[in-house]
Formats: C-alpha cells, structure tokens, sequence
C-alpha cells in the first residue's frame, strides 16, 4: 500500500474552556466575603463599571444632554482611556472619596481632574469639618509585640536582649516556644546558661504560660504564679496522660492524696490556660453571614430567599461609554473600551446567573430536607450530590462549587450547604436508609441519657439502634463517638465514679 500526503478538512465539535467561562466557575465557588473583593477589584479596574444601591444619587452618569466638553477635557479623557483605568479618574465615585467631593467627582465638565488623595489630605476635609476618624487603621497588638515591650523593659543587657528577641520570634501563636535552644545557641554564639536564663525570665512575662515548650511546662508556670506548685500538683502535671485517660486511681497513688484533694488539683488545672498566646492571636475570626434564608411559608411550605446583603450590585454605566467611546480617535482606545464593556457586561450576567444558581439548589436541598427542618436532625436524609444535580438539570461539579463556602439560615440555626448531604446507613428491617448525621445524633442521645450505673458499651449502643431499625457495625459506632469527642464506656464510668466522688 502506497503512502501518499494529502489535504483534509475536518468539522468536529470540542469543548472549550474560554477564560471567561472558567472565570465563571470559579465565582460559583467564591463566599460572599470572597467575592466581594473580586467585585472591588473589578470596579477599580473596570471604568464603565458602576456600583448600585449605596448612594446613587452621589454617582449620577454623563448625561447625554450635558454640554460637549472643552478641547482640554477632551485632550484629557482621551489620554486617560489610552493609559488604561485609574481609581481617582472614572466618572464613578469611588468609595475612597470624600462625601464632599463625590459630586464634584462625579460631574465634572471641565479640565481640572478630581480632587486626589494627596490634595484632600493637604486640608480640605480638615477645614470644612469632614475629618474622620474612623479612616485611619487601627494595629492590632501581637503576641510578639506584647512579649517584645515586656523584653525591652526587663533586659538591659544587649546580648541578653537579642537572645531574647530571637526566642521570641520562635513563639508560635498558641505561646508556645517550638524551636531548640541547643540550636539557637549555636546560631548566636550564645552558651546553653544564658539561653536557659532568658527563657526563664520569659517565662515570667504576661500572659502566664507563655515561652513554654509543652503543655506541662505551660501548667507549671502558671501554678507557681499562683502558689499552688506544690509536690502532689508537680506529680500530677508529670501525669498528664493519665489525666487525658481519666485513671484517678491511678492519680491518686502517684500523687499521694485522697478523691477530694485530687478532685480540687483536678478543678484547679481546668482553670488553668493551655493556650495563653491566644489572646494576642493576628486571626481576624469573620462572623458566618448566611447566603439563603428559609422561612416558613403561608401555605405550610418553605420560603427560599437570597440574602440581598451578600449579592454585589453592579451594572454597566452605558451612559458615560457612548460619551468616552466618541472621543476614541485610535485603535487602542476603541479595543481597550471595547475590552472593558465586554468584561462589564459579562460580569453583570455571571454575578446574576451565579445568583440564580444558588437559589435552584438550596431550593431543591430545602425539598429534599423537608422532614430536618420540621422534626429536627433526626430526621436528616441522606443526599449526595448527584441527586440534587439530577433534580436540577446541572452537573455534579457544579453543584459541589455551589454548596462550597455558602450558608442557609433556619429556624433551626445556620448550617453550610454541605451539612445537609451525609451518606446512608442501611436499615434493618430494608426500609428507608439514615442519615449518618442522625445516626450521629441518636448515638450521642443514648450517651447522655445514661445513668450512673448504666453505661453503655460500644456493643450495647449498636443493639439498640438495630432495635430502633438502623443496621451499623460496632466499629463505625466507635468512629462516630470517637469523631463527637465522645470518650470510651471505661472513661466514662470512671469520670462519673469521680464526680459522685466529689460531690459525697
């Protein structure tokens, strides 16, 4: 057979991903905090981009019946639009601005440029009363600066304080000082007695605890603060792993006191601060700001709603492109205007769409899980995502980027998405399955339902709940409860026998 080269023209179908598309599937998967920073990043960016529902009376268009601006002006616009957008030079206010300068901003017509930063700061707002207070940043104080004044105070030899310095940069936020001294005496030249006696003067620093190098040390420093380090509490904090074990009997031998005495040391370690770095911790905690709320409906039903506060309200300021588009005299003008009402706009579509998929699928979560929000956890089905996305007419991979980082509001509290899809445990008698989280919650029931002398064992809880129809293996029970920090039926007993202890 002869091998010949020829031409052939092809028509096939392919998927392709454009960069806007996957720019969309990744707003699917953003929080409301997450995509509100790319929304202010995209106003910044975007010049014919506007924001709406905050002061809109304060970022009025160009009017199209507003007088045609002077040669300067035009001369300006246009180098701006070549160089690309800039914060202080789109008709747009930006939320930096003034209050007071935001109409001026906003309609000028003449070819003096908007008040910037610098100008604003060199007095204007000072002198027509609009200082505030509130736009300067105000700096946390760290650990590792609270422990760095304490060091500057208490250390007046230089050798002495940069040794001090360097352990303090070891402290992680928790308080805890996890390098080794062997190691930084090398790398300052420093001998093991100086090193030793700095840790032992930040040791003494506040919070107490700080410096330590695990949890006894930690326990140790504090209870010599307060006087109570005494040889029974010494061999009890050398004991930790029996206290975790809750072997009081044990306890009791190795530090030589009775159930009282040992109940009190116990009780006085619990107010004891494993973590006193903490308080100083740079974390900023964000509080959980529901996406969807559900409320009961007049007909017996549920009512699904967006939360608006989450949604960005963005629209394409068409007014002032049609202006700035007739002062495009090159092809570099036009692409760039071109480019930003393509972005514009289809950012505009994506947040809306991005919207309407969020409601599609806490709306079909809410009909799956209508039996959870009615009688309680319970009676949670389970759901995987293939069942809602079989439901809705979507894919699997779109559903999971929607229920991430998103939260519902009930009337029976504020859950993420993905609370509400668990796997299922067989029943016994071949009826409905169960939802791993009710199983979850029955196993955690039965536990605080038992009595002084009737604690369950792992066997005896999974009889009980093939008795109540849920057919579950004795292990899986024991992952469960280990999950709940739920401790064994022996741990059990014994902190029970001690607290009877204590209270005779």
């Amino acid at each position: 057979m002869a091998l010949t080269q020829r031409l052939e023209l092809r028509q096939s179908q392919a998927l392709v991903m454009t960069p806007q598309l996957m720019q969309a599937i990744k707003l699917l998967q953003l929080s409301n905090l997450d995509l509100a920073t790319y929304v202010e990043g995209e106003l910044e960016r975007n010049p014919l981009l506007e924001r709406t529902g905050d002061g809109e009376e304060d970022r009025r268009p160009v009017s199209a019946e507003a007088p045609p601006p002077d040669q300067a002006s035009a001369e300006w616009i246009d180098d701006r639009v070549a160089a690309g957008p800039a914060r202080d030079d789109v008709a747009v206010a930006s939320d930096d601005v003034p209050a007071a300068d935001t109409d001026a901003a906003s309609s000028r017509s003449n070819s003096e440029p908007a008040v910037g930063y610098a100008e604003w700061t060199r007095g204007g707002a000072r002198d027509t009363g609009d200082y505030n207070i509130e736009a300067f940043l105000s700096v946390e104080t760290t650990l590792a600066d609270h422990l760095a004044e304490q060091l500057a105070l208490t250390v007046a030899d230089p050798a002495r304080r940069m040794i001090g310095q360097f352990l303090i940069d070891l402290v992680d936020e928790a308080g805890y000082l996890s390098g080794d001294l062997g190691q930084v005496g090398e790398k300052l030249g420093a001998s093991s007695e100086d090193v030793d006696a700095v840790l032992q003067i930040l040791q003494g620093f506040d919070p107490p605890g700080v410096c330590a190098r695990n949890l006894a040390e930690c326990l140790t420093v504090q209870l010599r603060e307060r006087n109570r380090f005494d040889p029974a509490m010494e061999a009890l904090v050398g004991q930790l792993d029996l206290v975790a074990k809750r072997d009081f009997a044990a306890l009791r031998r190795v530090c030589g006191v009775d159930d009282e005495d040992l109940a009190d040391m116990l009780n006085e370690i619990r107010q004891l601060n494993p973590k006193p770095g903490l308080a100083f911790g740079s974390t900023l905690v964000q509080p959980i700001v529901p996406d969807v709320f559900v409320r009961p409906g007049p007909d017996g039903g549920w009512t699904v709603e967006l939360n608006s506060d989450t949604l960005p309200k963005v629209l394409v300021n068409q007014s002032y492109h049609s202006e700035v588009a007739k002062l495009a005299r090159n092809d570099k003008d036009k692409s760039y205007l071109a480019d930003c009402l393509q972005s514009a706009t289809w950012l505009v579509r994506a947040l809306d769409q991005r919207a309407k998929t969020i409601l599609k699928v806490a709306t079909e979560i809410v009909r799956q899980q209508d039996a959870f929000l009615v009688h309680g956890v319970r009676h949670l089905r389970p759901l995987n995502l293939k069942t809602i996305a079989e439901a809705i007419g979507m894919h699997e991979s779109t559903v999971s980027r929607v229920t991430a980082n998103k939260y519902m509001a009930t009337e029976r509290g504020v859950f993420e998405l993905k609370y509400f899809f668990t796997s299922a445990i067989a029943a016994s008698d071949g009826g409905e399955a169960h939802s791993a989280e009710a199983v979850r919650h029955r196993i955690k029931e039965l536990i605080d339902a038992e009595g002084t002398d009737g604690v369950l064992s792992d066997d005896a809880i999974v009889e009980k709940l093939r008795a109540g129809g849920v057919d579950i293996a004795r292990r899986t029970v024991a992952k469960y409860r280990e999950a709940m920090r739920i401790g064994s039926s022996v741990q059990r007993r014994r902190d029970k026998q001690a607290r009877l202890g204590a209270v005779s």
